[in-house]
């Protein structure tokens, strides 16, 4: 399944899209694609459900009809950094010995196709396309093996980045991280059993129409199940919850010489069998 949340921001319905692309309304289903509806046993009664009998909602997805975040209330929003071998690489760093966590805030999410906005006095800001992992059963402790018992579905997320409050500024990479707009979701939940095989999903980022990054997941150092494993160690973790699990290489910090976003470039990216994003950079 292919779930969504449509509609103005702060006021999104949630949705499902049919065989032919188009949004059936759910909320006479579940009240948001969030919580309790994220669950498996929650999961598994949308599957059954017959969408033909759903209202159909006009508008054409990320064209007429706006799709916003593709999970609602997110409570924790957990990103692992250099976590790909050719990044790590292309950034001058070793892969460390242990994934590298650090948080975007929920108020940096927004839609998939929203405007990115430069934080005011920002002169490094960059771009990141990863694999987001929601999770629908939560857990503390969870055994590796049975990791993927708790993933709801994935998603793309666009990890915007100011390089110079992250690297330059003192004090933890948070604070160039969550920025407003700086987290990008959806446009779809993706089930897990929609996506297949996540450990090779091709994955790309242009700006401006020229291609950044052309990675693919099969270069993560940490997997989606050892990564759900090692943060349940330090943090329970929750239905709705966000984990975004690194880039492949091709971000602007790693250009020679580096390129950074000034406002007015467009952004486009995506990960096979996730969908894409497309998002105007424009200033604060």
């Amino acid at each position: 399944m292919k779930l969504l949340r449509f509609g103005a921001p702060g006021q999104e319905k949630p949705g499902i899209l049919d065989a032919d692309n188009r949004v059936r309304d759910l909320s006479s289903v579940v009240p948001d694609i969030s919580g309790e509806a994220l669950l498996p046993e929650s999961i598994e009664r949308l599957k059954s459900v017959d969408i033909s009998d759903l209202p159909l909602v006009d508008g054409t997805p990320q064209k007429d009809l706006r799709v916003g975040p593709c999970v609602g209330s997110v409570g924790k929003f957990i990103c692992i950094g250099l976590n790909y071998a050719d990044h790590a690489a292309e950034s001058g760093l070793d892969v460390p010995p242990e994934p590298v966590i650090f948080n975007k805030w929920t108020s940096a999410i927004v839609g998939p196709d929203d405007d990115v906005k430069i934080p005011r006095g920002s002169v490094k800001t960059d771009w990141e396309v990863e694999l987001g992992v929601v999770i629908g059963k939560g857990g503390a402790y969870i055994e590796e093996a049975d990791a993927m018992d708790h993933v709801a579905g994935f998603c793309v997320v666009n990890d915007v980045s100011e390089r110079e409050y992250q690297i330059e500024r003192s004090g933890t990479w948070d604070k160039g991280k969550g920025c407003d707009t700086f987290g990008p979701l959806g446009p779809w939940l993706v089930t897990p059993d929609e996506v297949g095989d996540f450990d090779n999903l091709a994955m790309w980022l242009e700006v401006d129409g020229k291609r950044y990054q052309n990675g693919t997941t099969a270069t993560m150092v940490y997997r989606v199940p050892f990564l759900i494993s090692y943060l349940s160690r330090f943090m329970s973790l929750q239905p709705g919850d966000v984990i975004s699990t690194g880039t492949p290489p091709g971000v602007g910090m790693g250009q020679k010489p580096p390129v950074y976003l000034k406002g007015g470039e467009v952004m486009a990216l995506g990960i096979e069998r996730l969908g894409s994003q497309t998002q105007k950079v424009v200033r604060a």
